[in-house]
């Protein structure tokens, strides 16, 4: 009785771990089938009923708990406890084959199903089919995958557990390969070794940690780049205050009017917006924020009530400008010289689908060979129209953040640099005392006129965190991209080297940190539009 327990036990961890490693001790004898089989299934079909009870019991309030939230949506509950109710059967089975889906499934079917009976009646005809197929074939196959192991870590534990952990891999491997969107998720996981442009962002920055390093240790120090911008909190590097930045550059016709709203009562915001009499829609992010998070269309006073109710912390309100076209200007000025240059500009393209008539806003996502790469974020951004079927020829634009991680495509912008341009973007520039080194983030309706320098508006300016952003081209190499970066932060040391001989210090080592460390554990911003 009580090795049952224990893989019963062992099920409500690891399912899969539990009822590979349970067939590998009947292949070696130490357990009979039955028993193995009887126990793994006793705890599958616990487990699945008390997703199910706690659904049921905890209704709506089941989304609020944080291991729950970050895996399924109220509007995606909605729709699987409503799908539930029609196909019942199809929807249990289906969950219980098919990786990812049982949870969000069976907790709906509580939350949202009115057919308990019907639930309890098919979990246990899906337990019973799929466990005894998971627990034999892995006995039956049990030397395949243990042999190897064997001849170097020797009969024990250790390898089952490697033999285990190699089925569970292939066991999902095989059963993504199974659907379309599994297999898409699967490209893309493993297209992410050469596309280099979705690394990580510290796997991407470890080559140039040493270049860093040096740098520091010539210009004394690492803080050094705080006084690049004597005029922003830390040169920019954390916690800097978007609502300053702008008003510092608001004596030019070039920049986008930006309002402060303050922390305070709920009621109190949304009738601070309401006074600003603006035409909807207007954009809403917060005052202090990276990577384009929290940014917000909001259409109307209600869409307004609810960022605020999801963000606490201190906002800004800006017109909508509505382009069509984005870039990202990296500029940059050495102290004492009376005209700045641009040292790159990215081409911003946003993420859109085309509608068919026939497949959803998830299917055309995870069907497109760039969109998948980024799918997750933007299908947890449209939760609600995920399974809606797009009109024939009907656009969807995915993202409205001009951020490569929120999902929008970076082209070399080199084409658009003009003398003009230049000299118009260094007037904006230099109208901010104390800025030398970052991007500004900018739209404009007409590409003749942009190059000419008269239609551009700045909606943001990043200090020296920013990064030239030109890099992220599909077409770039990687070479070319770390000699990019190499020169933009060899040109950012030696700014605020400049600045520092002529008395700007910039911040501390001991201040810095404790900046740091406070952003980073501070309330996120929400998902970006």
């Amino acid at each position: 009785m009580i090795p049952l327990l224990l893989l019963a036990a062992g099920t409500l961890v690891s399912e899969d771990l539990t009822c590979i490693g349970a067939g590998l001790l009947v292949r070696r004898g130490q357990l009979h089938w039955s028993a193995a089989v009887a126990g793994c299934f006793m705890g599958i079909y616990v487990g699945d009923l008390g997703l199910w009870v706690m659904g049921n019991l905890l209704g709506r309030q089941v989304l609020r708990i944080d291991w729950l939230a970050r895996r399924v949506s109220g509007e995606r509950l909605q729709m699987l406890g409503a799908w539930f109710d029609r196909h019942s059967a199809a929807s249990v089975f289906a969950a219980r084959f098919l990786p990812g889906t049982r949870l969000p499934i069976y907790v709906a079917a509580g939350a949202l199903g009115r057919k308990g009976a019907h639930f309890a009646l098919w979990s246990l005809l899906a337990a019973l089919l799929w466990t005894p197929i998971l627990v034999l074939l892995a006995a039956s196959l049990g030397d395949t995958f243990a042999g190897p192991f064997k001849r170097f870590v020797g009969a024990g534990w250790l390898s089952l557990l490697l033999a285990a952990l190699i089925s569970i891999i292939l066991l999902r491997l095989v059963s993504q390969l199974t659907t379309e969107i599994g297999r898409a998720k699967l490209f893309a996981a493993v297209s992410r070794i050469w596309r280099w442009e979705f690394w990580p962002t510290w796997l991407f920055y470890m080559p140039l940690a040493p270049w860093i390093a040096w740098l520091s240790l010539r210009w004394r120090g690492f803080t050094t780049i705080t006084a690049a911008n004597p005029g922003i909190l830390h040169g920019g590097f954390v916690g800097e205050s978007k609502s300053q930045i702008m008003t510092a550059l608001n004596g030019s016709n070039h920049v986008s009017l930006t309002i402060l709203i303050e922390l305070g009562g709920l009621d109190q915001r949304v009738a601070k917006v309401e006074r600003l009499c603006w035409d909807w829609p207007i954009i809403l992010k917060p005052d202090v924020g990276q990577r384009g998070a929290g940014v917000k269309l909001a259409k109307s006073l209600d869409d307004a009530r609810r960022y605020f109710t999801e963000n606490n912390g201190a906002v800004i309100a800006q017109p909508y400008h509505a382009g069509p076209f984005e870039a990202g200007i990296f500029y940059y000025r050495y102290p004492g010289e009376t005209q700045g240059r641009i040292l790159s500009i990215t081409d911003k393209q946003f993420p859109v689908v085309i509608g068919d008539g026939v497949a959803s806003l998830e299917e055309l996502v995870w069907r497109d060979k760039r969109l998948r790469m980024q799918g997750r974020t933007f299908l947890a951004r449209h939760q609600r129209e995920r399974e809606r079927v797009l009109a024939s020829h009907e656009i969807f634009r995915l993202a409205i953040a001009g951020n490569h991680c929120q999902g929008t495509l970076f082209r070399d912008g080199g084409h658009l640099l003009t003398p003009a341009l230049e000299r118009a973007v260094d007037r904006v520039a230099q109208s901010f005392q104390g800025f030398y080194f970052g991007r500004f983030d900018v739209r404009y309706t007409d590409i003749e006129r942009f190059k000419a320098g008269d239609d551009f508006t700045v909606i943001e300016l990043n200090g020296v965190t920013s990064e030239s952003t030109n890099i992220y081209d599909p077409h770039w190499s990687l070479l070319r991209a770390y000699c990019t970066l190499f020169r933009q932060w060899t040109i950012l040391f030696r700014i605020g080297a400049m600045n520092r001989r002529l008395g700007q210090n910039g911040s501390s080592a001991l201040t810095l940190a404790r900046d740091v460390v406070r952003y980073y554990r501070g309330a996120r911003p929400a998902l970006a539009d």
